[in-house]
């Protein structure tokens, strides 16, 4: 990639480390996923670099030494770790002699997260970054800009430059001021209701107990064993993780107040724990889950009864579960909608991407209204009822 001179206003940047971080959390104040801590960390202990297929290169717009506008970017030779699925695309591609790969990628890595891609104030400011994306990719011969969950406003300014624009699908969980669980359970239809009470005491039964860890609480030797924990499910899922546990120590030691581990124990023995990244009281988002014993339903108790129970416990207004899973709805998470945009370089793959996604945003929008057809509340709230009495 070709270095910018330091007066030029768009830069690139290929290490965090060279930007101040007060100057770069400004433009994201309030989100950790976003920050210089997270991001930097990332590239600091090795989980994103040229050598994983995550070439970070910052688009970064400057006003003398201040910074003033910035997009987190990376050159990937991959389309691991990303959480909307271009393999397909590639792989046309491929059959038609031609290469995929490098293309262009705004997201925070491994991290499925609704958010800002082109952090800056102002309208013209995006403008600029995005044009400076696209510039980019045409000089280091990429195929393709993608920017991946970005917040509405900013996906329809994507689509006035001429990016396409693509729709998934998450479940979180909103949280109106609930006192406890049971009177989130109480909102919930009655066959909802039931099963998430069975399945908590079929947990509670096994012996099964829990501690809830923030940053500045957790140990390293509890760091240490939910990386073997998150090692050990993605060994069980033949593929290979994207994070370390320098990464984990470095969040607990940089973001403590964001971050929340919560463990699951046997007999005075943890077995398991996930891994959560907490936004004030505004949102906590799910991120791993690992488990070094199988012991039935406990993935649903410490992924969303646990998260959930925390949220009410410290009055967090949602709580986003990460990636797909219809199974997440039962457990009262919602559908909602997330965007994608896409800049494709070769003209005729544009066109024919272009009308593939016309395609799948009807079928999208024709999904998400089955999905709330099928919503776990019932359609009048409920008084609170005592477990125990009229269900088991």
């Amino acid at each position: 990639m070709r270095a910018q001179h330091s007066r030029d206003p768009i830069r690139i940047v290929e290490s965090l480390g060279d930007v101040p971080a007060a100057q770069w959390d400004q433009l994201a104040p309030g989100n950790p996923l976003l920050s210089h801590a997270f991001l930097h960390g990332l590239e600091s202990t090795g989980c994103v670099s040229a050598a994983t297929g995550w070439q970070p290169c910052h688009i970064t717009l400057w006003d003398a030494d201040r910074l003033a506008a910035a997009m987190p970017l990376y050159l990937k030779d991959h389309s691991y770790g990303e959480y909307v699925f271009d393999w397909a695309w590639a792989d046309a591609y491929h059959r038609h002699g031609l290469t995929y790969y490098p293309k262009l990628l705004s997201a925070v890595p491994f991290t499925p997260i609704t958010g800002q891609r082109l952090m800056a104030p102002t309208a013209p400011q995006r403008r600029l970054l995005l044009d400076a994306a696209l510039a980019l990719a045409q000089r280091c011969s990429a195929s393709s800009v993608h920017l991946l969950f970005p917040e509405v406003s900013v996906a329809q300014e994507c689509e006035q430059a001429g990016m396409m624009l693509r729709k998934g699908v998450q479940f979180h969980w909103s949280n109106p001021g609930y006192r406890d669980f049971d009177e989130f359970l109480a909102q919930l239809a009655r066959e909802k209701r039931k099963k998430i009470r069975q399945e908590r005491r079929r947990v509670r039964e096994q012996g099964i107990t829990f501690r809830w860890l923030r940053g500045d609480e957790a140990r390293e030797s509890d760091w240490a064993f939910f990386d073997r924990c998150y090692r050990q499910t993605y060994r069980e899922h033949r593929s290979t993780p994207y994070l370390n546990l320098d990464f984990f120590l470095h969040l607990a030691h940089h973001l403590p107040q964001n971050v929340l581990l919560i463990e699951a124990s046997h007999e005075g023995k943890p077995i398991a724990a996930t891994f959560n990244i907490v936004a004030g009281n505004e949102v906590m988002y799910g991120r791993n889950w690992g488990a070094i014993a199988s012991v039935p339903l406990l993935h649903f108790e410490a992924c969303y009864y646990q998260t959930i129970e925390y949220c009410i416990a410290h009055r967090i207004g949602r709580f986003e579960g990460g990636a797909q899973g219809e199974h997440k709805m039962a457990r009262g998470l919602l559908p909602v909608e997330t965007y994608s945009a896409h800049w494709v370089a070769h003209p005729e793959f544009r066109r024919a991407i272009g009308q593939y996604l016309e395609r799948e945003m009807v079928g999208i929008g024709g999904y998400v209204d089955e999905l709330n057809e099928r919503s776990p509340f019932s359609d009048r709230p409920s008084a609170i009822d005592v477990p125990g009495i009229g269900e088991p």
